[in-house]
């Protein structure tokens, strides 16, 4: 059973059709289902991405994986979800940051930004390249590329900032 929530404070300025409008959008988007068993577990999240994509190629400054847009993670509009492609660039590119930085520093991630482009639709094919801009003493920098494998389309671009931390002392 989902937690209930308190009922929104609506500004008396926005009209009552329009407030019934954005709940009746909001509830085709699902946003009044109970979650399926199991999605509530931690690291849940993690389990769903990890189980769609395939590390193709690591080496010291770059790391490419690939996957295919299923059903899970695609949005309302049958393109692949916003929070999946966010969640996979910040992966792909602590795992790209982690082949220059040493183990015995920690890694921060002080920047995401991500640019949507264009949609990658359900069954399209998506390779992602994360690639070493910069790295020096305390930070590192990596751009993440999401292209459609069939027409090699850039779909989706980020930009991660890592702050090296130097590893505790105790």
């Amino acid at each position: 059973m989902p937690p209930t929530a308190a009922p929104a404070i609506v500004s008396p300025e926005v009209p009552p059709e329009q407030v019934a409008r954005f709940d009746r959008f909001l509830s085709a988007l699902g946003n009044a289902a109970e979650l399926p068993a199991g999605t509530t577990s931690k690291d849940s999240f993690s389990d769903l991405i990890r189980g769609f994509v395939e590390v193709d190629r690591i080496e010291r400054g770059r790391v490419s994986c690939s996957f295919s847009v299923k059903p899970p993670i695609v949005n309302p509009y049958k393109g692949l979800h916003g929070g999946v492609v966010a969640s996979l660039a910040e992966r792909v590119s602590t795992a790209c940051a982690r082949t220059v930085v040493p183990e015995d520093r920690e890694l921060f991630l002080g920047e995401l930004s991500t640019s949507y482009l264009s949609a990658a639709p359900l069954d399209a094919e998506v390779v992602v390249v994360a690639s070493l801009v910069r790295s020096g003493r305390n930070i590192t920098v990596v751009c993440v590329e999401f292209r459609l494998k069939q027409t090699g389309k850039l779909a989706y671009t980020a930009h991660a900032t890592f702050f090296n931390l130097p590893g505790s002392k105790l």
